[in-house]
């Protein structure tokens, strides 16, 4: 049994996450190529929530894996589609399947199946359910007895699966068992209810995880044996760590959500998340627009991809380089409200910091790899009085250098013109006058300022706190 190609016209493509948790960092790179996919060929990417594990589902992961989406870009067509709602026509396909003879009533009780079990163990054999219900008159069963409905898989013969990623895979019928579609409850299993569903909703190729290779061919036989077009499938690698083992906890952040609390952007994580299994020559940056017209499934490499936070971090610097200035500043108001700093800014920009945060990005751009790194480069702008001065700016901070500021502090009062090229004039020529190199005086005036020893331009610093801010800074460190 060899699967029969669907066309490359019309493409449809989706994703269906479990809510079971969050939108795990595996989960949204699968999302992110069915959407580049969708969009490469002008087709539809469709979301499905296979939310038919009642006890382990919950509303508050459906909107977890939604809003891990949503902060991906990743806009899905349509309304998102419940499966466990569709459990009476993955019921209506499963009573076909046995109007037309290709499933059966399987009365085996659990204990039969305990014993099939022990003997291919003490066999030494693979366990594979031979059902004698298979070819046996349903009459026979006792009456009342409870079943489970179990596809009639072919038995001989091979089925062949074409994956644009790993090639063709070959499975002896022989080695696969008669599957079952319904439970004794009446309820629907996974496979027939992602095959039902991906042929009502007119999926056309399947990007998911290798890990759900063998499905592929269980789910080819129900396809074929319901006389359905067969989706083309593409199973991506799996994503490990950067050491080579498969990515957990130890390798950092899962949820895909946890990247914006810390401070990654959303174009570098799709920048970064496609170019694990991906490739487009020895490129590692690329633009969305550049993804779209690019990407191809067939691109996809088989081998396993590794996960390395530093290259992340460097990718989204360079995005966060090359962000428009007024879109960076949305980026960071945005992401206020995820981190434990976030309301106290918030206030602190609805009095007046906001406006300085945003003179302040030029300055930042360059020195920020991620926009906490922002965030907390420019904390001086809202910090509270007195200004609480770090170890090492406290040192700065002695009786002769707040001598030095004092008078420093004098000579700006002075100055007509407050802006970063006539702060550093006058700056300059004062540390001359002092005789002094400009050091002596930049560093514990950026220490009086910002109370750290760290920081972009002192002159960027002075000209986005403004006038009045500066000398009431000065005037507290030489006070001091």
């Amino acid at each position: 049994m060899t699967q029969n190609n669907a066309p490359n016209d019309n493409v449809v493509v989706r994703f269906a996450p479990s809510p079971t948790g969050f939108l795990h960092i595996g989960g949204a790179r699968t999302a992110l190529f069915n959407w580049l996919y969708a969009k490469a060929k002008g087709g539809k990417f469709v979301l499905r929530i296979e939310d038919t594990d009642r006890e382990r589902n919950s509303a508050e992961a459906v909107e977890a894996i939604l809003d891990g989406l949503r902060w991906l870009e990743l806009n899905w067509d349509g309304d998102p589609v419940s499966q466990y709602n569709r459990a009476d026509r993955h019921r209506q396909v499963a009573d076909e399947l046995l109007a037309t003879g290709n499933a059966y009533r399987c009365y085996l009780t659990q204990p039969e199946l305990a014993a099939m079990r022990e003997a291919a163990e003490e066999e030494k054999r693979s366990f594979r359910v031979v059902s004698p219900w298979r070819d046996r008159d349903p009459s026979e069963a006792p009456e009342d007895a409870p079943f489970v409905i179990r596809l009639r898989a072919p038995k001989e013969g091979q089925t062949i699966i074409k994956d644009h990623v790993q090639g063709e895979v070959t499975y002896a019928n022989k080695d696969l068992d008669d599957l079952i579609i319904l439970r004794s409850d009446g309820s629907p299993t996974y496979n027939l209810a992602v095959v039902v569903d991906d042929h009502d909703m007119g999926v056309t190729h399947v990007i998911r995880g290798v890990d759900h290779l063998t499905n592929a061919a269980r789910q080819t036989q129900i396809y074929q044996l319901m006389g359905w077009q067969v989706p083309r499938w593409a199973h991506v690698p799996l994503i490990h760590g950067s050491d080579g083992a498969k990515l957990s906890k130890r390798h950092g952040a899962l949820r895909a959500e946890a990247y914006r609390e810390l401070g990654y952007l959303p174009v570098a994580m799709r920048n970064y998340l496609v170019r694990l299994g991906w490739s487009h020559g020895d490129d590692e940056v690329f633009s969305t627009d550049q993804l779209v017209e690019w990407f191809e499934i067939d691109a996809i490499n088989k081998a396993p991809a590794r996960f390395d936070i530093q290259k992340l971090e460097a990718i989204n610097a360079h995005w966060i380089r090359n962000s428009d200035d007024d879109e960076l500043f949305r980026r960071i108001e945005a992401l206020l409200p995820y981190i434990p700093e976030g309301q106290r800014i918030l206030k602190a920009f609805a009095a007046g910091a906001a406006d300085k945060l945003r003179a302040f990005i030029p300055a930042m751009k360059e020195r920020s790899k991620t926009l906490l790194d922002f965030l907390e480069g420019a904390k001086f702008l809202w910090a509270e009085h007195p200004l609480v001065y770090d170890d090492k700016a406290a040192k700065l901070l002695d009786g002769p250098t707040r001598e030095l500021l004092g008078k420093l502090a004098l000579n700006l009062q002075e100055l007509p013109d407050w802006a970063a090229e006539p702060l550093e004039a006058e700056i300059r020529d004062f540390a001359e006058t002092e005789g002094l190199k400009l050091g002596k005086i930049a560093q514990p005036l950026r220490a009086a300022l910002t109370g750290t020893t760290v920081s972009p331009s002192i002159f960027d610093v002075m000209a986005v706190l403004g006038k009045d801010e500066t000398l009431e800074r000065l005037k507290q460190a030489t006070a001091t």
